[in-house]
């Protein structure tokens, strides 16, 4: 019988990656911790950026596509890198989980978009826009981030709203999530959209219920809440991205075709 998601911890008192130490804590609004020892950079969106130590060096991680779609799509203009041994912390200054992802030399990873929160100068950073109209409208955005440990072992660090939760799925195994609920996955596991009608009675409407389905191999990483930015609270996680996002999502589209 297939095993459910299980959730991943939220503690971490001693934890290790190339370069670094880390510890993730914190009750109600996580943090990262790190200590890095000068070998490997980090690299994290400007804005995650809890507290560092005066001798900390930061600059700017160079980015392969430019700041077009970036700035249609809503998404951070600047990721920083700490270059220099020393402590810093982040925070996504919200409730929830941070989750560390650790990936093998080889391994890729997809995360929903404006989640990310660090990574290990290793991992290759990439960004793409979700293609099809209905991917973006039931697959929780325009964009998601992407993360390649090409040659070398690295570690991504995400937040989650709620708890994370992870499911390893087999070959050919797949499991359906709320379109608010997916987090990260794999390279090699593949998303869709499946559709369920359903009638209320013969005087009554119809509805459809939307769900993300993934299939192994991999896994798959869910979030138990959703972030519904004020204002924009709808039923429906298909039009919560809001009506400035679906408008620079829908140019920034335009201007990549």
């Amino acid at each position: 019988m297939p095993t459910a998601p299980q959730i991943l911890p939220t503690q971490i008192t001693e934890g290790t990656a190339p370069g670094l130490r880390y510890r993730l804590e914190g009750e109600l609004v996580p943090v990262l911790h790190m200590a890095l020892d000068g070998r490997m950079p980090v690299y994290f969106e400007h804005h995650v950026l809890l507290w560092k130590y005066p001798n900390m060096q930061l600059g700017l991680h160079p980015l392969k596509k430019g700041l077009k779609r970036r700035v249609m799509g809503g998404m951070p203009l600047l990721l920083l890198e700490a270059q220099s041994a020393g402590e810093l912390a982040f925070s996504r200054d919200a409730p929830g989980h941070i989750a560390a992802l650790h990936l093998q030399a080889g391994d890729g990873i997809v995360v929903r978009e404006h989640q990310f929160l660090a990574a290990t100068g290793g991992v290759q950073y990439d960004y793409s826009r979700i293609k099809g109209f209905a991917n973006m409208m039931y697959g929780g955005g325009f964009f998601v981030d992407q993360f390649f440990a090409a040659d070398q072992e690295g570690v991504v660090w995400v937040h989650g709203y709620g708890n994370v939760f992870e499911k390893h799925l087999d070959p050919g195994e797949t499991i359906d999530i709320e379109p608010g609920g997916w987090l990260f996955r794999d390279h090699s596991v593949q998303m869709s959209q499946e559709v369920y009608g359903f009638k209320t009675g013969m005087l009554s409407g119809a509805g459809n219920l939307i769900f993300n389905r993934f299939t192994g191999p991999g896994r798959v990483g869910l979030q138990s809440a959703y972030y519904h930015p004020p204002g924009q609270e709808t039923s429906s996680p298909a039009v919560q991205a809001g009506a400035g996002g679906l408008l620079g999502g829908l140019v920034g589209g335009l201007l990549d075709n």
